[in-house]
């Protein structure tokens, strides 16, 4: 039996307005994600990131506004549908059974076999090829409960990608990932960006924004504050708005922003 294909399409949440009691999380959010890019939204904490990204998924209704999935609502499609073309990678997951990694990575082909049938031959190499991809197949045979935080957050990253789906919809995925892991991780996104792919993803680092997306979003005071070319959005006076601290920003020999910290040396005292 031949797999359906499923083509690329946008992800678009238009004027989506959501409270908590008599907070307002998100006020009128327009954004869009195009097939092909890397969308970083940045934003402090409770700026209502991870709120946007459950609203974006389907697990929170808005109070007003809709999101879109290419020229339908979202609400018209099912569960599984919503499956095999959004794949979401949350900031953090506990299982509540000792699942082998391998196993945890092969629940992200449910969305194409279903619930009813037993992984074939072609979803088992699906896991195995995503965990030598990122590097953790030494990993398939651990309990799951008993890996490292940055470990575990790669396995949920190998079920996202085993799971096949053209959009990535990604929750501050380098928590707890070590230098070399979101360097390795950084360059698989643009890779996966460039074969059509479209990934939406939130961090706390501006450094990882600019090396990654074709476009940055600010999200502050549950409005998209700014959303454009990484080089036109990240700037001094941005980074001191959202964080309290002051950075310079550069441009190295091979053309890439750097941002620079401003912070003040501890003198020597010599010897």
């Amino acid at each position: 039996m031949m797999t359906a294909v499923v083509t690329a399409e946008c992800l678009e949440a238009r004027d989506v307005h959501f409270r908590r009691g008599a907070r307002i999380i998100l006020d009128d959010i327009n954004i869009r994600l195009h097939a092909g890019e890397i969308v970083a939204l940045l934003g402090a904490n409770g700026a209502g990131k991870s709120t946007l990204f459950r609203i974006l998924l389907g697990f929170l209704k808005p109070e007003r506004g809709e999101v879109r999935l290419g020229d339908r609502p979202l609400a018209e499609f099912t569960r599984r549908a919503l499956a095999q073309r959004i794949a979401y990678v949350p900031q953090a997951h506990v299982a509540p059974f000792p699942y082998k990694v391998q196993d945890v990575v092969l629940l992200g082909r449910l969305a194409e076999t279903g619930i009813f049938r037993a992984p074939q031959a072609a979803d088992r190499r699906a896991v195995e090829e995503v965990l030598e991809r990122l590097a953790i197949a030494h990993l398939a045979p651990r309990p799951y409960t008993e890996i490292s935080g940055g470990e575990r957050q790669l396995t949920l990253i190998a079920r996202a990608l085993a799971q096949g789906a053209r959009i990535l919809v990604m929750d501050e995925p380098m928590t707890g990932l070590d230098y070399g892991y979101q360097v390795r991780l950084l360059q698989h996104l643009v890779d996966l960006a460039g074969s059509g792919r479209s990934i939406l993803l939130s961090t706390h680092n501006p450094e990882h924004a600019v090396q990654a997306a074709t476009r940055i979003a600010v999200l502050r005071d549950g409005a998209i504050m700014a959303d454009g070319p990484p080089a036109d959005i990240i700037t001094p006076s941005l980074i001191r708005a959202l964080y309290g601290v002051e950075v310079s920003t550069l441009t190295n020999a091979e053309g890439r922003m750097v941002i620079v910290p401003a912070m003040e040396r501890v003198p020597s005292t010599g010897a």
